[in-house]
């Protein structure tokens, strides 16, 4: 899978355009424009361990290693937004204007407007950010690279991105014709300091019969909430082509976490529902398609020794338990010092999987 930070790049280019609209004027900072756009995730669960395991044992790092790769994905790309925001701020596009400039990455002409008041699914916003691709504004979606909304009286806003129309030059599963991100920030809710919600749709899945390609994701939504020192995250990703060890095939991989900054201690469960299960109930989507659960079931199906499956099993009780260097335990705390983050992780639930299967990322309607 590759990482996002090829489109990181993209999106800093056009972050640093900005410059050329002030040109001699001096930079200030624009109050107007929020600080911070996203949540910090600790590295115990948010890391990628990539490590090599026995063939007759699934280890703890075997199961858990993508849970930190999807949630890194969806951390990555709210950093993209912030670093926007941030370029918004550090040049003062705070008030309604409108100009034009050539990309250094396509060559092509970007159009930008930016509006005061304005309507978005049902939330009165101070500032709408849209940036089109010239040359395109004739097509379907109107040639839209990105739209930005925020306020600042009560910190929130929402940022929906596609790359496709920000660099034609871009030619990767990372930036389809159809790939567009979405990232939604709060700092104006009751149960958190402050929240994001990451949602990815339409990344382009290569040839599943390559490699591991048939694990490739396709969508993702992922929320993430700060409460002082714990940070909860659950979600799910798409993998229509995955199969494990018969012929189903599409799998949601949902998952719970939390984590504390401080200690940098954290602990996940996750389950393996189908793409096409349209359930949103948590023990159905962590307990009855637990990783245990559904590999025991599919090993069974084929005729495995039982005790052998137990020995290859042995690591896939949940929750896992981890630190800042990876996977510590499964099934069993290590500690006191965990009970507070597993408390609040069974407050949390995924998302209904059907409906991340077929999640859809739209910009505003330019009727509404």
């Amino acid at each position: 899978m590759k990482k996002i930070s090829l489109i990181l790049a993209v999106v800093l280019g056009f972050a640093i355009t900005f410059t050329s609209c002030k040109k001699d004027e001096e930079l200030t900072k624009a109050d107007i424009i929020p600080q911070n756009f996203k949540v910090d995730i600790p590295n115990s669960i948010s890391q990628q361990v990539v490590k090599a395991s026995k063939a007759d044992v699934l280890t703890g790092d075997d199961i858990y290693q993508h849970l930190g790769t999807f949630i890194r994905i969806g951390e990555n790309a709210a950093d993209i937004v912030q670093e926007i925001m941030r370029a918004i701020r550090q040049y003062d596009l705070d008030q309604a204007m409108t100009f034009s400039y050539q990309s250094d990455d396509d060559g092509r002409i970007k159009n930008v407007v930016i509006i005061e008041n304005s309507d978005f699914e049902g939330t009165a916003w101070e500032y709408q950010l849209t940036m089109t691709d010239a040359d395109s504004e004739t097509n379907t979606d109107g040639g839209k690279a990105m739209q930005i909304f925020w306020n600042n009286d009560s910190v929130k806003g929402i940022a929906i991105l596609k790359p496709y129309n920000i660099n034609r030059a871009s030619n990767d599963e990372w930036s389809g014709e159809n790939t567009m991100f979405r990232i939604d920030y709060s700092e104006a809710g009751t149960d958190y300091e402050a929240e994001m919600t990451v949602y990815i749709s339409g990344l382009v899945l290569p040839d599943p019969t390559v490699g591991d390609n048939k694990f490739a994701m396709e969508t993702l939504k992922m929320f993430a909430g700060r409460k002082g020192n714990i940070i909860d995250v659950y979600g799910n990703s798409n993998h229509p082509n995955a199969n494990f060890f018969d012929d189903n095939t599409g799998f949601n991989w949902a998952f719970i976490a939390s984590g504390d900054e401080n200690s940098d201690i954290g602990v996940a469960e996750v389950g393996l529902p189908p793409s096409t299960l349209n359930e949103t109930d948590r023990n159905v989507i962590l307990k009855d398609y637990s990783v245990y659960n559904v590999f025991y079931n599919q090993l069974t199906a084929l005729g495995y020794n039982d005790t052998d499956i137990q020995i290859y099993l042995v690591n896939t009780q949940a929750p896992g338990y981890f630190t800042a260097n990876g996977f510590l335990s499964a099934g069993t705390s290590p500690g006191t010092s965990y009970d507070e983050i597993e408390t609040s992780m069974n407050t949390l639930s995924p998302y209904n999987p059907v409906q991340i299967s077929n999640l859809v990322i739209e910009f505003k309607n330019d009727a509404s």
